[in-house]
């Protein structure tokens, strides 16, 4: 489950990002965003 979670946020935020950013603020954002996806699936315990 915490892996679908993961891949989803990190698709529908990378996509906001790539829509409402500019080129080279979106892949900077890359980062930041795979960290938060990673907090929100794991650590986060909204989904146990």
């Amino acid at each position: 489950m915490e892996r679908k979670i993961f891949w989803g946020s990190m698709t529908v935020l990378g996509l906001l990002a790539d829509l409402i950013l500019p080129l080279w603020w979106a892949v900077g954002a890359t980062i930041p965003i795979i960290y938060f996806s990673w907090w929100i699936a794991y650590r986060s315990g909204w989904f146990e």
